[in-house]
């Protein structure tokens, strides 16, 4: 009886999921709020309605005037690699103008607003602090604040769920790849990081913008959530995605996390590490013109099979470090960004066990479930 009753439990589970709606589909929500109104919109390809239209046509068609679009890292249309400079451009398919958010500048420019009356942001994002999407939208609520301009975020699942984990941001490393006192893994969707940024005043000389969420439907933070697109060029699929905070610390070591391949963010390895079976060169490929290691012999770990992880694994960035024949060039100055600390490094450097490290993060995380229990949406 307990086993037919958990299978039921599963499938309507998986039935409910199915029926998440999206904050941008939660159309009517939002739509009478944009009539008449001059937009901004800040979005990439991630950005859809049914899994086919882009917010941008949906707008377009429902006769809401768009006066500039606002594109983050990898451009609008989600092709640039990671860190790719990408500059202003006119939209091809609506002739719109498009305003670079990682090019000349990461923040909108007062002229740049000037003329609009609401920014509308809706972007996909990962969960993780280092994701720099998050950064865009701490910086375009801050620049609202600073220019009047109101703020609508379509929100949408954040498809790691509730995970809360990782060292909290120092403040002496706050950068593009983390700019808030968070963990790694912060647990919380785009509207309730945005809700948490405006009340705990996180924006610059504490300035609150005015802010409008529109909630998703039919949506509780443990439902399963596969994205429909490709949130950036190297996060091909769910098993990339659920094991990127993981292995995106490999970025700031002399070990590939797999760019260059078809399976990035889901194998790891350098010609430094210990030879094994496993074995993959990197290639130029989409997302990633000038891979690490490029037409070299990698030996590493195929992680593509590897069960869904609830935490951030630390064991095979520390295996990595224990066995690579290059220590004193493993570590960059990448790595202090990434992990938002100095001490991660110095304990991986010393020896210290993945259980002491996690003990080390847990005064943090606690303090900051407290703050972000505050601005929690769905239960």
């Amino acid at each position: 009886m307990k086993k037919l009753t958990l299978i039921c439990l599963l499938i309507a589970t998986v039935s409910l999921a199915q029926n998440i709606k999206t904050g941008a589909e939660n159309f009517e929500k939002y739509l009478p709020l944009l009539k008449g109104k001059n937009v901004g919109i800040v979005t990439n390809q991630t950005s859809i309605i049914d899994e086919k239209t882009h917010l941008v046509d949906f707008l377009l068609a429902k006769n809401i005037k768009i006066k500039t679009i606002f594109a983050p890292e990898h451009g609008f249309r989600g092709k640039a690699d990671a860190g790719e400079h990408v500059n202003d451009e006119i939209d091809a398919k609506t002739g719109l103008q498009i305003v670079s958010l990682y090019g000349k500048n990461s923040k909108p420019k007062p002229e740049q607003l000037q003329g609009i009356d609401v920014v509308v942001f809706d972007i996909q994002d990962v969960g993780s602090r280092f994701y720099t999407f998050i950064s865009t939208l701490h910086i375009v609520m801050e620049a609202c604040a600073e220019n009047n301009v109101p703020i609508i975020v379509l929100d949408r699942p954040n498809p790691v769920g509730s995970i809360v984990d990782g060292p909290i941001l120092e403040k002496e490393f706050t950068s593009f790849v983390g700019m808030d006192a968070i963990p790694i893994l912060h647990g919380m969707t785009f509207g309730e990081y945005a809700k948490m940024l405006n009340g705990e005043k996180w924006l610059k000389d504490g300035v609150q913008c005015k802010l409008t969420v529109i909630e998703c439907k039919n949506y509780k933070r443990e439902m399963p959530y596969s994205l429909p697109v490709k949130p950036s060029p190297n996060l091909p699929n769910d098993q990339s995605i659920n094991l990127y905070a993981s292995l995106c610390l490999f970025e700031g070591t002399n070990v590939s996390m797999g760019r260059g391949t078809e399976t990035q963010f889901q194998i790891y390895g350098s010609p430094y590490l210990l030879k094994s079976d496993f074995v993959f060169t990197p290639k130029p490929n989409f997302g990633a013109k000038e891979p690490t290691y490029n037409g070299v012999l990698c030996y590493g770990e195929d992680l593509t099979q590897y069960p869904k992880l609830d935490k951030i694994e630390l064991k095979w960035l520390i295996k990595a470090y224990n066995t690579t024949s290059d220590k004193s060039r493993f570590f960059n100055k990448f790595f202090t960004r990434l992990a938002g600390t100095k001490k991660l490094q110095e304990q991986i450097e010393a020896g210290v066990s993945e259980e002491e490290i996690r003990n080390s993060w847990k005064e943090g995380l606690d303090t900051f479930k407290k703050i972000r229990a505050k601005y929690l949406i769905y239960k």
